[in-house]
């Protein structure tokens, strides 16, 4: 018999597919569209409310529309929260701010306790929001938990100072390796520089590999795949070199 259709030949139908079927489609489609907005609006929602909650006790009750609506109107402590952070930091910009400021950490200074809890918050608040500043800024690939598997991380900043005078090895980098589903716990450790491969895709891209478990692939499988290759490549330069 021809394989080309002619009187001879009816043409090929795709079988029709059950009503089920159809159904469990339209299902699934709809709960890939509606599941992200939800959590999405229910984070929102959840930081809102959080705020407001931080920010009401602190501004007298003339100030809130909930005085003066029927009902609740979410959102305003966010608000009021922005235009107070603004002006407190042009007021820290000022030189009377300036002043106030030194003479407040002065007496924070002062606090056995609180003094170390200030001081690291400050710390770590400087380095993640400075504008200027290089960590997190890149991902990298690192031979972990053991020869032949390779782990995503974050990378941060040299050791300075005296650790770096104590710590065995030159020239040294910190990273930090995100656990999966939750990224904001894992392992940071130094590591010389060069064992970590530096990766092309963005901080972003790497928390949704390791967030997904690599479901959620940055670029494709394409973009996978030249992540391996250079990681045999470094590991083959390696070896020869040793």
């Amino acid at each position: 018999m021809s394989n080309v259709p002619g009187k001879d030949t009816p043409f090929l139908t795709p079988p029709a597919r059950s009503f089920g079927s159809g159904v469990r489609t339209w299902f699934l489609t709809g709960l890939i569209i509606a599941g992200p907005l939800a959590v999405t609006a229910s984070l929102v929602f959840w930081f809102i409310d959080t705020v407001d909650q931080w920010v009401k006790p602190l501004v007298p009750p003339s100030l809130w529309p909930d005085t003066y609506l029927p009902v609740r109107l979410p959102g305003t402590g966010v608000v009021l929260a922005f235009i107070g952070l603004t002006l407190l930091g042009f007021l820290a910009a000022n030189l009377a701010g300036r002043t106030l400021l030194k003479l407040g950490e002065t007496i924070l200074d002062r606090m056995p306790i609180v003094r170390g809890i200030y001081k690291s918050m400050k710390q770590i608040f400087e380095t993640v929001f400075a504008q200027n500043g290089t960590s997190f800024r890149k991902a990298g690939l690192v031979e972990f938990p053991s020869p032949g598997m390779w782990s995503i991380v974050l990378v941060s900043t040299p050791p300075s100072g005296a650790l770096a005078d104590m710590i065995p090895g030159s020239d040294l980098i910190s990273v930090f390796l995100p656990c999966t589903p939750n990224p904001t716990t894992g392992f940071w450790f130094y590591v010389p520089a060069d064992k970590v491969i530096e990766l092309t895709i963005s901080p972003d891209e790497a928390f949704k590999l390791i967030m997904s478990a690599g479901l959620i692939q940055p670029g494709g499988q394409a973009t996978l795949n030249a992540l391996g290759e250079a990681a045999k490549q470094a590991k083959a330069e390696g070896v020869a070199a040793a």
